[in-house]
């Protein structure tokens, strides 16, 4: 009996049975010296929907309604960048505020002395698919961790056209200790959907990448809810211990089991890891 695979014209990759372990394009075979012709198609589908990530509207109503429900303040924003074309084009201007959202902040700022210990900020980034997927989640998990170590918390600022410095901005005119910005990432190929946390402690305008914290991948097939809250707090904790975040601040979070007790062969960061384990 002939191998179907051979008979339409497409040699079959020996690796093919590693396919099934990654999303990566891998072992995709060849027609003649070319990608088969569903391989090509796949990449232009994926192609096209990491495309249509980086240039879906913001859904900010409906993430401030869905936070209204749960009893949550919103404050809506927008970076110096008036459009999506100039917002990629020009990432300074997604770095600041502009004039107006300035002026609300301080407003707000006025009307609660005092401060924040935590600013939430949640921005769409290069994929406002990401943030309408997984922010409200992981917000959710994320706030009941930072209530229960007794942080007190900003109204949720929502920022149009927003880039990760941004938020440095917002927590500087809040007076917040801290501030985490949950935004969507560049998307890939395989993932048009992935989330990030960046956390900076004292935060303020003109700092580097280098004061910030960065947690990657957040989404179902990638790092869960849970999981990135865990570490949140954990960097929070230290931060607070320490006064400090960013390259001098390592993630070494326990990793819980199933059982409920840290896996001590996942904790920490294995570049770190000591003998012991």
């Amino acid at each position: 009996m002939k191998d179907p695979k051979l008979t339409s014209g497409t040699t079959a990759n020996p690796w093919e049975e590693l396919r099934r372990l990654t999303p990566a394009r891998i072992a995709l075979g060849r027609a003649g010296t070319s990608l088969p012709t569903t391989a090509q198609l796949n990449f232009q589908y994926a192609h096209a929907q990491a495309r249509d990530a980086v240039h879906l509207p913001f859904d900010h109503a409906g993430i401030t309604e869905q936070l209204a429900e749960r009893g949550r303040a919103t404050l809506l924003l927008h970076s110096a960048a008036p459009d999506r074309d100039t917002y990629l084009q020009r990432p300074d201007l997604g770095r600041r505020l502009d004039a107006a959202s300035v002026e609300r902040l301080r407003q707000h700022a006025a009307a609660f002395p005092g401060g924040h210990d935590l600013a939430v900020v949640i921005a769409d980034g290069l994929s406002a698919l990401a943030v309408q997927r997984h922010s409200l989640p992981l917000l959710e998990r994320m706030e009941e961790q930072a209530l229960a170590e007794g942080w007190s918390l900003s109204p949720v600022v929502l920022v149009q056209q927003g880039r990760v410095a941004v938020a440095d901005e917002v927590a500087e005119l809040l007076d917040a200790k801290m501030v985490v910005i949950l935004i969507g990432e560049r998307p890939g190929l395989s993932s048009p959907d992935s989330l990030g946390l960046y956390f900076t402690y004292a935060p303020r305008v003109g700092l580097t990448d280098a004061y910030r914290n960065c947690i990657s991948n957040v989404r179902l097939e990638g790092l869960s809810y849970g999981m990135a809250a865990h570490r949140l707090l954990f960097l929070m904790r230290e931060a607070c211990r320490r006064q400090l975040s960013g390259v001098s601040l390592k993630d070494e979070a326990e990793v819980p089991s199933l059982a409920g007790e840290p896996d001590l062969a996942l904790a920490g960061n294995f570049l770190l890891a000591s003998d012991k384990h």
